[in-house]
């Protein structure tokens, strides 16, 4: 996976998205789910993933891809594939349980993302999907996008989202 963001040319966003734009513009739940190999659908909150995608890792993607800059955001690209990883009720208690135990009040994004991986490492793995056929999967999508960009469906909503996980 180390090739997937150049490979992708997806860039991601702040908050849920109505559609995609040509270059992505999506969170990177809503890219997750493209390259899972459903259909496009805004993503709100994490029960709006479908049933295969872990709960809390959605969650914890969805608190970094919100409160990332930009630049940083673009470093969830790899992690597009792998939140398709839901696991039985007692794994997905155990990835709850480490992520609360180790995120705090503003974490920095680098550590969020270590994070993010140790949670990941706990379970069941996404399935293997090629960086060819994300890229098939995800440039389907971005040629039947309206325009360059997307715009964000609720950009306050995203915000004080974001601001209520990192509270509870």
């Amino acid at each position: 996976m180390d090739h997937f963001d150049p490979i992708l040319n997806w860039k991601l966003k702040q908050g849920s998205h109505t559609f995609p734009g040509q270059d992505g513009g999506t969170c990177i739940n809503e890219a997750a789910i493209v390259a899972a190999g459903f259909p496009y659908q805004p993503v709100r909150a994490v029960v709006d993933m479908p049933a295969c995608f872990s709960r809390p890792i959605c969650r914890l993607a969805m608190q970094l891809n919100d409160e990332a800059s930009d630049e940083e955001r673009q470093h969830l690209l790899p992690f597009v594939t792998r939140l398709a990883c839901a696991d039985t009720a007692k794994v997905e208690r155990e990835r709850e349980a480490y992520i609360a135990a180790r995120m705090r009040w503003r974490l920095l994004f680098r550590d969020g993302l270590a994070v993010l991986e140790g949670a990941l490492a706990i379970g069941r793995q996404a399935d293997a999907l090629s960086a060819a056929e994300a890229q098939t999967r995800m440039e389907g999508v971005q040629q039947n996008a309206p325009g360059p960009t997307s715009e964000t469906d609720h950009a306050l909503f995203a915000k004080v989202q974001g601001w209520l996980i990192g509270i509870f």
